[in-house]
Formats: C-alpha cells, structure tokens, sequence
C-alpha cells in the first residue's frame, strides 16, 4: 500500500508501506479520508511520541469502508461504512483498527464528513462529560474555540443546556463560534478573558474550563473558576512550566485540576468512550443537531500545504485529507 511518510527535512511524502496486519478482533477498512490534528504536527517534529505498538504513520482517524473482518468478528460486514479513532495509521490506503472502536457513518453524511469526527467530538465528550462532569445551566470556558475540538464542544455544550464562553483570535473565528452556539465570545488578543469572564458571570466564574494553552493562561484560568470548578487541561500550546503558582485557590474554591490526553488511553478506556459516543451523541449527528466542521479539504498529494495550514492557525475546525 501506499502511505505518508516523513522524511530528513520534516516533510511529508507518500511510498510504499508494508500493510497492517488484521487481527481476530479487527476490520481492514481502506481509507477514503483522515484529518489532521495537531497531534500529527508535534508527531512529525519528533515532539510526540508514538503510543507502545501504535503506526508511526501519522493520523489518528479515518473514515472508509470494511474491506476485512478478523476471524472473532461480528455485527460488521464488508463494504460497511465506517469511521474511528486510530492510536496512527490513518494517512494511509489501509487501516486495521480494533471493530469495538468502529463507528458507523450517518448515511447523510460524506466520507469527509466523518473523518473528521472522532478526534474531535470524542475528546470533546471525554473532557466536558466523563472527565468535567459538565450539567445542565452550568458554564463553561472554552479556549481555541474555532479548533476542531473547540467546535465540536461548542456544540456538545449547546445540547446538554450549558453555556459557553469561547475565545479566538479573530473575527472570523468569533463569528463561527457564535453561529455554532457559543453564548459569547471573548477575542484573546486584545480583551482579557479573565476580566470578560467576571462581567459575563456576575464575578461568579466559570463551572468548567477546557483548556489547550497550558502556561500562559493557568493563572488566569485558576482565577475565572467558581467554587468546585474544573479545570481541564489537554494541551500546552503556550507552554509547560508555570512560576509563582498560589495554591490557595485550588483550597478556597476546591478547584480540580485535570490533565487529559486521549491518544494515550488504554484500549478498554476507548472502547468505552467510543460506546458512551454512540449512545449519548451519534444520534445528534443522524437527527441533525450537530454537525461536524469542515475547514478545507486537500488531496493527500498536498499533505505538506495541509499542514501548514494548521501551523498557521488558519484553520476553522477540521482539515481533511482524502487518500484518492
């Protein structure tokens, strides 16, 4: 088969690529499309490592159709329509991915489309419900809301009844916060979300944070929370180390803090995120109440151009590589 693969100077190039082998409990599905996060940049610059017994190839989903079924296998068939979480593997013709972590694609719904659910709508679900123990009326902060998994909480958040306060970088991305749901929207780069936050709650704060900055936000993040608030930390875009920290908020206002990646979970871990997903959310996506958010889509020739895109934060929600 052929697959992406990464060369001296960190560009990417599609060769030949032995392919995966099918366990008993696995499906082969033949890619039709993945979709890159920011993960796969971090991965290809050697800054993120590749999960014990993982693909080294880059992408972690796809969407395609069963070509394979493993020997302990039921309830799929060939020429399903499929997507999932990939610990790698996805820029490539083939996959083998676990059949317990398979999930059927929506009829309305392309290829494209469903590429760029799982990462996304996943972690979102993870960190807000498992993890955040979000409720109804209660609010949310979401930074980097115009990303692929800001989008996809926007959204969640708006079904269960909560509400949100989403920040981004610019008007564009403000303005497809709001359209997706977002309650208000606060622009990082010049207003302080700390001070937005106080206004918007009454100086209450926030219930929960879902945060990818890391370092340059954690003060203010520990400030804009309310009593029993939780903070849930899954990135570190704007650093790892943190000076000066007080403690004493996390006593006063008994603040939780949460650290949370999903490429790292434990198959079992997965296997049941993936079957609280199809319960509790794939139904929103077959009834139209959520959607997933496309930015572009590029052949995977241009995997290089795709990247760079994401490297410049241009991005609103998902880009898309099809395997064509």
């Amino acid at each position: 088969m052929k697959a992406v693969q990464i060369d001296e100077a960190k560009q990417l190039f599609i060769d030949d690529y032995p392919m995966p082998a099918l366990g008993e409990n696995e499906l082969l599905v033949k890619v039709h499309a993945t979709a890159i996060n920011r993960a796969d940049l971090l991965q290809k610059h050697g800054k993120y490592a590749v999960p014990p017994g993982a693909s080294p190839i880059l992408g972690l989903e796809m969407s395609g159709i069963v070509e394979q079924i493993g020997a302990n296998v039921a309830n799929w068939n060939v020429g399903d329509r499929v997507c999932g979480l990939l610990p790698g593997g996805g820029y490539a013709q083939y996959v083998s991915i676990p059949a317990d972590l398979v999930i059927p694609i929506p009829e309305h719904l392309s290829f494209e489309d469903a590429a760029v659910i799982p990462e996304v709508f996943l972690t979102a679900y993870l960190n807000l419900f498992e993890l955040g123990k979000l409720k109804e009326n209660e609010t949310v902060l979401i930074h980097a809301g115009a990303s692929g998994v800001g989008t996809a909480a926007i959204q969640l958040v708006r079904e269960l009844g909560a509400k949100s306060i989403v920040t981004a970088g610019n008007e564009s991305k403000l303005a497809a916060c709001t359209d997706l749901g977002a309650n208000y929207v606060v622009n990082y780069k010049n207003e302080d979300f700390k001070t937005k936050v106080e206004e918007i709650t009454n100086h209450a704060g926030v219930d929960v944070i879902l945060d990818f900055i890391g370092a340059s936000y954690f003060h203010q993040n520990l400030q804009s929370l309310t009593t029993n608030g939780r903070l849930i930390l899954i990135g570190t875009m704007g650093g790892i180390k943190v000076n000066d920290v007080n403690l004493l908020p996390l006593l006063t206002k008994r603040i939780s803090i949460i650290g949370s990646t999903l490429r790292s979970q434990t198959l079992e871990q997965k296997i049941h995120l993936t079957n609280q997903f199809k319960k509790f959310v794939l139904p929103l996506f077959t009834n139209n109440k959520i959607k997933p958010i496309i930015d572009s889509v590029y052949s995977w020739h241009e995997v290089n151009e795709a990247h760079s895109r994401m490297e410049n934060n241009l991005n609103i929600g998902k880009i898309v590589l099809k395997i064509d």
